[in-house]
């Protein structure tokens, strides 16, 4: 890999980290306003529509995309990823896009927590030092016995937990099967599912609204496909550090749109588990544990 191409992947992650910032205040704005089955639901039917069109050009076409060795598994990766988005998007409208992200990215160091149990993995006691102070980090956020806990709080806390699971069930099936074959099967079930559900919920929108809906929905399939690209270019160990970056977008704004504020223990706290975090990251590359390179994995 040479030097250039990890720039270019580096660049490529800032630049998706940005849409995807942009992405969650429109799903905070369209879930604010409407039921969020139904914008979840419409954003799969986009997601879905890209995955068929990436699968149909790729090598093998969708025969090959849909031949799966682990159907089971594959279907509840995309149901998994499908309820954490639901969940994460109720949590941007409750707690706001500073709060949900400060937890949410507490998830590498669920990853690291959880690779034991689910893949057999080995985690050393420096990553498990990591990972606790990482939680600690969290309860500095929560503030739990300091002011009046909402339950709401634990809404990015289940996200994290989920998409850390998500990504290591990504990370099982690619013992058997191609990335491509998750990728089709992560946004076709994840589709029908919503669509299941959000039918029933369905309201009628404004016409800037539906201009919201279809630039969030067009910043689904770009962010995914400039994520696709910095993963083609660069090793996926060295740009993903710079996903944290997204934390640091939302935060910006979820402050000048939605005036969200922004507490010192919040800061401090997020601090906390974003070094832990890339601290884990860190030692992963070091074990030459695999990083996950679904490029679907955004919630």
């Amino acid at each position: 890999m040479t030097e250039q191409n990890t720039r270019l992947g580096i660049l490529l992650m800032i630049a998706v980290t940005v849409i995807f910032a942009l992405q969650d205040a429109l799903s905070r704005h369209l879930g604010g306003t409407y039921n969020v089955y139904m914008v979840v639901m419409i954003r799969y039917w986009f997601f879905a529509a890209f995955v068929v069109a990436m699968s149909a050009r790729g090598k093998g076409g969708l025969r090959r995309a849909v031949a799966t060795k682990q159907p089971g598994v594959q279907i509840f990766r995309g149901l998994l990823l499908a309820a954490e988005v639901v969940i994460m998007v109720i949590a941007f409208t409750k707690l706001g896009l500073v709060e949900t992200h400060s937890v949410f990215t507490s998830y590498p160091l669920l990853v690291a927590a959880l690779s034991g149990p689910v893949l057999g993995e080995t985690v050393g006691w420096r990553r498990w030092t990591a990972i606790g102070i990482g939680f600690v980090g969290v309860l500095i956020i929560l503030e739990p016995g300091v002011t009046v806990f909402s339950p709401w709080a634990l809404l990015p806390l289940l996200s994290a937990f989920m998409f850390a699971l998500y990504g290591l069930l990504t990370r099982y099936v690619a013992r058997k099967d191609a990335a491509a074959v998750s990728f089709f099967w992560t946004g076709v079930s994840g589709a029908v599912a919503m669509t299941a559900v959000g039918v029933w919920f369905w309201q009628p929108m404004s016409g800037l609204d539906w201009f919201l809906m279809a630039l969030l929905c067009c910043t689904a399939v770009s962010g995914h496909w400039l994520l696709i690209r910095a993963f083609e270019v660069a090793e996926a160990s060295a740009i993903q550090p710079f996903a944290f970056l997204q934390l640091i977008f939302a935060t910006i704004l979820g402050m000048t749109i939605f005036g969200d504020a922004l507490h010192l223990n919040t800061v401090i706290g997020a601090v906390v588990v974003v070094s832990a975090g890339l601290f884990t990251l860190w030692r992963a590359r070091v074990k030459h544990v695999p990083v996950v390179t679904d490029p679907s994995i955004q919630p």
